[in-house]
């Protein structure tokens, strides 16, 4: 496809949308919805490739086929509202990690852990800036800028990938894009995947169902929101469910027949004017107000974390949230850290009996190297931690420890035993939900 066409018809197109927009605004009429744009700009894109079609005959070439005009409409169509010469990678489900450093150095990382030089993905610096602009105005609940005035941007795509793009900071503008490649993720196919075993299912299955709050840990890129979906997949869908996230990510709600009662927050960022933004810890409060059944929190990174521990402590049981941390014993010194440095300045000692009264297992996700299989990338769960109470700092116990394949396997006795056995666990058995091999 040529590149340089399908950009000069993107130009024509936006000048159309831009015209009607202004003619809306000075005639008092309701801005057009996010969706009744898009199928207005099909219906441009129609015209100007008909315009362009009777160009070329005019001037003795031959026009595109109707092939190449289809090829051509989606290629403006997607470098208005979509993700441009970043879709073909994005379609294939091979690719975990795009890394961008410049509109020409791009990195390719697939999910057997294969690294390799991408094809660049703009004409210019400038035309990939112009891509992020264009996906921050369209993704998520408002539009967010991306300028030398807002060099920072995190947003979910269309197809649930998480991009994090800065400029100004660095030398060229840089992306990273994070794919989202099990959206529709159970504990089953973590089993399949060989994430957990079916034995640590049956217990993550029964933790959730008997409303315990889980925290997941791991490092970048470990598999925390795969593993949020799957744990959140196992409650009920009659249940009420409020997510919390600062770009949203998680996409419960796009499965109605799992969750048909989910309302879904993202954290807003301020106006040009400094104004208008509402924290996370804005939200989580909020969210405590919406008649919950459960909230997720999708990534504690800051201070939210008082008001969800809060939350947790308060008979909001059933919560789940992800968190950075290096290890299942680190997490209770990385919440203290964002704790102290919150507005509340809470101090470790009242921190560590928040966590004793509101968190109940943290589940620790790490990238693992599999020799036997090649030295493949798998993630695995490779520890669980049950928290026990306080006595000056958390009491903890592991209760699945790594073992020598490199899964998690019971360590030590429950203290929440007959919680989980109240919703049908049974201690070494598997899932009733997971078919036998064959």
């Amino acid at each position: 496809m040529d590149q340089q066409l399908v950009r000069r018809l993107r130009e024509e197109v936006a000048e159309v949308l831009a015209r009607q927009r202004r003619e809306d605004a000075a005639s008092h009429v309701a801005p057009m919805s996010a969706e009744d744009e898009r199928q207005f700009a099909r219906a441009v894109v129609s015209r100007v490739l008909d315009s362009y079609a009777r160009e070329e005959v005019r001037a003795g070439r031959t026009p595109p086929s109707s092939e190449d005009e289809a090829q051509l409409a989606e290629g403006v169509h997607a470098a208005l509202f979509g993700v441009g010469r970043l879709q073909p990678l994005l379609d294939d489900p091979d690719i975990e990690n795009i890394d961008i450093n410049g509109c020409d150095d791009v990195f390719i990382g697939y999910a057997d852990g294969r690294e390799v030089r991408g094809d660049p993905v703009a004409e210019s610096d400038d035309e990939l800036v112009e891509l992020v602009q264009t996906l921050g105005a369209y993704s998520g609940l408002t539009s967010r800028p991306f300028d030398t005035a807002n060099p920072q941007l995190d947003i979910r795509l269309p197809d649930g990938s998480r991009l994090s793009a800065v400029m100004g900071v660095c030398r060229r503008p840089s992306l990273s894009i994070r794919r989202a490649r099990l959206s529709r993720v159970g504990l089953d196919t973590l089993v399949g995947y060989g994430t957990m075993s079916p034995e640590l299912a049956a217990f993550l299955s029964a933790a959730v169902r008997a409303r315990k709050n889980v925290m997941i840990a791991g490092a970048t890129n470990a598999g925390k929101t795969t593993m949020l979906r799957a744990l959140a997949n196992e409650i009920e869908p009659a249940e009420r469910l409020i997510t919390v996230e600062r770009a949203l990510e998680l996409g419960l709600g796009e499965f109605s027949d799992l969750h048909p009662n989910v309302v879904a927050f993202e954290e807003r960022l301020p106006n040009s004017e400094g104004t208008g933004a509402i924290a996370m810890s804005e939200l989580v409060r909020r969210s405590l107000r919406m008649n919950p059944s459960r909230v997720i929190v999708g990534e504690v990174l800051g201070d939210e974390i008082v008001t969800m521990l809060n939350a947790m402590s308060q008979g909001n049981d059933g919560s789940l949230s992800t968190i950075h941390a290096n290890s299942s014993a680190e997490v209770f010194n990385r919440i203290c850290t964002y704790a102290i440095q919150s507005q509340e300045r809470l101090p470790s000692e009242a921190t560590m009996m928040l966590i004793g009264g509101a968190i109940d297992f943290v589940v620790f996700v790490q990238r693992v190297n599999d020799f036997s299989s090649g030295g493949r990338l798998r993630r695995m769960v490779t520890s669980v931690r049950e928290v026990n109470g306080v006595d000056g700092r958390v009491l903890s116990s592991e209760v699945f420890a790594q073992g020598a394949d490199g899964v998690a396997v019971p360590a030590a006795a429950l203290s929440c035993l007959e919680d989980l056995e109240a919703v049908g666990y049974v201690p070494g058995a598997a899932p009733t939900w997971l078919e036998p091999a064959s």
